[in-house]
C-alpha cells in the first residue's frame, strides 16, 4: 500500500478497480418480499377485519330478532280484554327464542326475567388470511313486550 492510499484511507478499498461498478443483484428481492408480505397482511386485515365485522352484525341482529321472538309470548287473551299490564309466558318466551336461534342456525342462551328476555347468540367466524383459527362472535339483545291500551 502507498502512503498516499494510507493517508487518503483506501486500504479498504482492495480489489476496487476504477470504473467497476458493484453488483446490486438480489436487492430488489429483499424488497420485493418485505412489501409483499406487508401487503398480504394489510389484505388479510381488510377481509377479515370486515368478515368479522359481518358475523358480528349477524350475531347481533339473530340476538335481536330471538328477544322479540320470545316477547311475543303474552297472554293474549289478557291483553285482547284491555289489561293495562299483559304478562309474559316465560317457558313459552324462552321455547320461543331459542327455536329462533336454533331455526336460523345460531348458539346461544336466553334468560327471561320478569318481562325482560335477553339472548346472547354466538356465531363462529373462520379467518380466511390471518392465522387466527376460528373465533366465535357474540352479541346479545334484550328486549321487552309493549302494549298499548286499545282506543275506546
Amino acid at each position: 500500500m502507498s502512503a498516499r492510499s494510507a493517508r487518503c484511507g483506501l486500504g479498504s478499498l482492495r480489489g476496487f478497480r476504477a470504473g467497476e461498478a458493484r453488483s446490486e443483484e438480489g436487492q430488489a428481492t429483499a424488497f420485493v418480499v418485505v412489501m409483499t408480505a406487508a401487503f398480504l397482511m394489510c389484505l388479510g386485515l381488510v377481509l377479515d377485519g370486515g368478515g368479522a365485522l359481518h358475523a358480528h352484525g349477524r350475531a347481533q341482529l339473530l340476538a335481536q330478532e330471538a328477544a322479540r321472538a320470545g316477547v311475543q309470548q303474552i297472554d293474549w287473551e289478557e291483553y285482547r280484554s284491555g289489561a293495562q299490564e299483559v304478562d309474559l309466558d316465560p317457558v313459552a318466551a324462552g321455547a320461543a327464542a331459542r327455536t329462533f336461534l336454533a331455526d336460523a342456525g345460531a348458539a346461544g342462551t336466553v334468560t327471561v326475567e320478569g318481562d325482560t328476555v335477553t339472548v346472547t347468540c354466538s356465531v363462529p367466524y373462520d379467518f380466511a388470511l390471518l392465522p387466527l383459527g376460528s373465533a366465535a362472535l357474540e352479541a346479545t339483545a334484550s328486549a321487552r313486550p309493549y302494549s298499548q291500551s286499545p282506543a275506546p
